[in-house]
């Protein structure tokens, strides 16, 4: 199916009052490819359990950094095991161990910092998308989160023309909580993204 901005603005339309589980059954309904997208930082087990509960074998692209806490490693490996995740592991062709040596971890003033994004999340992460070629991107954006997150909604385009779908895109931490307590659901907090330093600063996977 092809997904143009007209119809963008239809469909945000027409399930903007849709609980996410119609939202996902329907974008996997027209969709050859989907996929779902994590860096299992806090609140992404909703996405993740929403997404596998309509369809097992979803695959989960995992673009790990090598800088995630041990809290987070522990966190991913239990929902790896508990969900069935169709996991799908993306890393940097530097290990981090190397990168520490040769680079560190640049500040976001460092004129390496843009090199340091590219190298542990951009490229990975393309080349996930380019071997796996979905046409349904699944992720956990939400309003609030970045200035650039705002703008979008819960069907938006990316830069290659996937239709990307966030079910929980006006849904407040709050009420995720709520619906993690309901399924009895883990959740955990200590995380770290070294691309991002500010917790409303955009990645640049979504822009």
């Amino acid at each position: 199916m092809d997904f143009t901005e007209e119809n963008i603005k239809k469909y945000n339309s027409q399930f903007k009052e849709a609980q996410p589980e119609e939202i996902i059954s329907w974008a996997i309904g027209h969709s050859k490819n989907a996929v779902v997208t994590t860096n299992f930082r806090p609140y992404e087990v909703a996405i993740l359990n929403a997404v596998t509960q309509v369809r097992k074998d979803v695959p989960v692209v995992w673009c790990d950094t090598g800088y995630n806490t041990p809290q987070t490693y522990a966190h991913a490996e239990k929902l790896i095991a508990t969900l069935d995740l169709n996991i799908k592991l993306y890393v940097p062709k530097q290990t981090a161990a190397h990168r520490d040596v040769v680079m560190g971890i640049p500040g976001i003033d460092d004129p390496r910092h843009a090199e340091f994004t590219e190298q542990v999340k951009l490229e990975p992460f393309k080349r996930a998308m380019a071997e796996i070629k979905p046409d349904v991107w699944f992720t956990n954006l939400r309003k609030g989160q970045t200035a650039l997150r705002d703008t979008l909604d819960i069907f938006s385009l990316s830069r290659d023309g996937v239709l990307k779908v966030s079910p929980f895109y006006s849904w407040t931490d709050e009420q995720l909580d709520t619906y993690l307590e309901e399924r009895n659901l883990p959740n955990e907090h200590k995380y770290f993204d070294p691309t991002k330093v500010l917790e409303n600063r955009e990645c640049g996977l979504h822009i």
